[in-house]
């Protein structure tokens, strides 16, 4: 079978394949070092919102709302290029993180954890240090 890629319809947003829930994965890139710092979802708005604002928002799932990266504890990520994948069903933003931290758990990255071993030792072990104390991030009531 012929794979090509999808034809543009007109509206950047439309060329978007979201899921049943109107969600696309998107996966955040460091633009320098093509780490990749996290994952999350994006809807049609957040997408629209972080084109014109320059900044990652994400569809919170858990939340159920919009969410500005960034907007507890201050590290923003600064989007230099959105990109989308051949299907149009992921969305590639390379950014810019604020602070160094993209993940919750003061580390760089969401994936701070790398599988070793073989078999039934096989077992996920924390590769990456916390770079700042999430308390010390976000607010704690």
């Amino acid at each position: 079978m012929s794979h090509t890629e999808r034809p543009p319809t007109g509206n950047w947003l439309d060329d978007v394949v979201y899921d049943d829930a109107g969600l696309v994965p998107a996966i955040a890139q460091d633009a320098h070092t093509g780490r990749i710092l996290m994952f999350a979802y994006m809807n049609r708005e957040s997408l629209a919102l972080t084109r014109d604002t320059g900044f990652a928002t994400y569809w919170s799932r858990s939340r159920n709302r919009l969410w500005k990266k960034g907007e507890e504890s201050g590290h923003r990520q600064r989007v230099q290029a959105i990109r989308l994948d051949c299907d149009g069903d992921v969305v590639l933003l390379e950014i810019e993180q604020d602070g160094g931290i993209a993940c919750h758990t003061g580390r760089e990255s969401c994936f701070f954890r790398e599988l070793h071993g073989e078999g039934a030792e096989a077992r996920w072990d924390v590769v990456d240090p916390v770079l700042k104390d999430p308390k010390a991030i976000y607010r704690h009531d």
